[in-house]
């Protein structure tokens, strides 16, 4: 079997590019372009700590491969991005699973558009665990993306992790799609195990009280429009335009022991001759290797509304031991990420915009020392929260972002960060440069 040349990874493009703008999402700028194959047999080597950009057939699915050795858990990210000006059902998504050399899984996590019927881009992520009853010891695995929803080969399969199907629609929403592939940006992670053994069950109580969302003045940060160009956000009140169609990415420095929070706010808009948009802003938090914690949608008729993430708890290590996946995704420190996203129905609906968007962040807690681990993350740092990460994301805020002043980080190992002279805290060092922590 060859591997997919129906349609080729098109060739990079910068961040903001008009080639990126006009499928909706900026493609990381050190994305490597990759043919997904048609079968395990031809499936390309994706290494740890890189970022690829590839291509989802309408039918069938992209195989590619990893070597991965007996002690990492393995984490990979595929980003799916429809055609923003295609017709997309709400079961239409994608399924990412990690497999072994026998065609067993690992795990499954599934994406879907949700009753929207918007063209998003779509994330899903699927993990090898060291100690998993089917995916022990060093050697070989698969990484198999596929598409799911009506007229798709994969069916409507899908578990939890989903984005919220939210609705359902008849195959003639979807022919159109189904006759188009997608573009992709695939991230591969892993995480060396811990030092020392600690818990091996997720906590049985935490603090789940819904904090009162920050009332700071807002400060303006627009959003970046993909995981590579997340916009750093700190505590506080951010506004942003958005516009119908659109999707902005932000990110947040979340270390051990604290739980971030959000709500992202639609204002109102003018004009008389209106109607209701069914879960028109969504709202998700996304973890260090890209997977959904969690999401929340509102619908939207030209007053103001507001989406609120359901309560999360403090970043732990033990939290990975849950079933349910908005305690189970906060497993380790480093950038969580805030994706908005605005239903292209809007525009009918309500109007063209572009909408007032407010976001109000909070991050509950002061930070505590993570685990030893034994070993290096790749990509290096990516399981940290670095002075660097904490100074950005303040922006000049008046909420606790503001507090934040990076005082040393050293190299891989120990550094400190005082956190306006109430807390030092433990952090390892932030990733290195993109060349030097990526061997493939």
């Amino acid at each position: 079997m060859a591997a997919l040349t129906t349609a080729p990874a098109p060739a990079l493009a910068s961040p903001g590019s008009a080639d990126d703008d006009a499928r909706g999402y900026a493609f990381s700028a050190d994305a490597r372009p990759v043919p997904g194959a048609t079968s395990t047999t031809d499936a390309t080597l994706l290494r740890p700590g890189s970022t690829y950009r590839s291509t989802l057939p309408p039918d069938g699915a992209a195989h590619y491969r990893l070597d991965l050795d007996a002690t990492s858990n393995a984490y990979v990210s595929a980003t799916a991005v429809p055609d923003p000006a295609g017709t997309v059902a709400a079961s239409d998504g994608i399924k990412v699973s990690v497999q072994n050399t026998d065609g067993r899984s690992c795990s499954y996590d599934t994406a879907t558009i949700g009753g929207s019927r918007s063209p998003r881009p779509l994330t899903a992520t699927g993990t090898r665990e060291a100690d998993g009853p089917l995916c022990e010891g060093a050697g070989t695995y698969y990484v198999v993306v596929e598409r799911v929803g009506p007229g798709s080969a994969g069916g409507t399969g899908g578990s939890g992790g989903s984005e919220g199907l939210g609705g359902s629609s008849g195959p003639s929403a979807t022919a159109g799609a189904a006759l188009e592939p997608w573009e992709l940006e695939l991230t591969v992670a892993t995480e060396p195990p811990p030092a020392q053994d600690g818990a091996t069950r997720a906590p049985e109580a935490w603090d789940s009280a819904t904090p009162a969302p920050p009332t700071d003045e807002p400060e303006r940060r627009p959003g970046g429009a993909g995981f590579g160009t997340a916009s750093a956000l700190g505590q506080g009140v951010w506004t942003a335009d958005i516009e119908p169609g659109q999707t902005l990415f932000y990110e947040v420095p979340v270390d051990w022991g604290q739980q971030p929070h959000a709500t992202a706010e639609l204002g109102s808009a003018s004009g008389a001759d209106r109607s209701y948009a069914v879960a028109a802003l969504h709202l998700s938090l996304h973890n260090p290797v890209r997977a959904l914690v969690d999401d929340a949608r509102t619908g939207y008729d030209g007053r103001q509304r507001a989406a609120t993430l359901p309560p999360v708890p403090p970043v732990g290590f033990a939290n990975r031991y849950a079933s349910a996946d908005r305690v189970s995704g906060m497993r380790f420190a480093g950038s969580y990420y805030l994706v908005v996203h605005l239903a292209a129905q809007v525009a009918d609906k309500v109007g063209p915009g572009p909408f007032g968007l407010t976001l109000r962040v909070g991050v509950k807690g002061e930070a505590q020392a993570g685990p030893l681990y034994a070993g290096r993350s790749l990509p290096q740092g990516i399981f940290d929260v670095s002075g660097a990460e904490a100074e950005a994301s303040a922006g000049g805020t008046g909420g606790g972002g503001a507090a934040m002043t990076a005082v040393a980080v050293g190299g891989f190992g120990a550094g400190t960060v005082i956190l306006a002279g109430l807390a030092v805290w433990t952090v390892r060092a932030r990733r290195t440069a993109a060349g030097a922590s990526r061997s493939g």
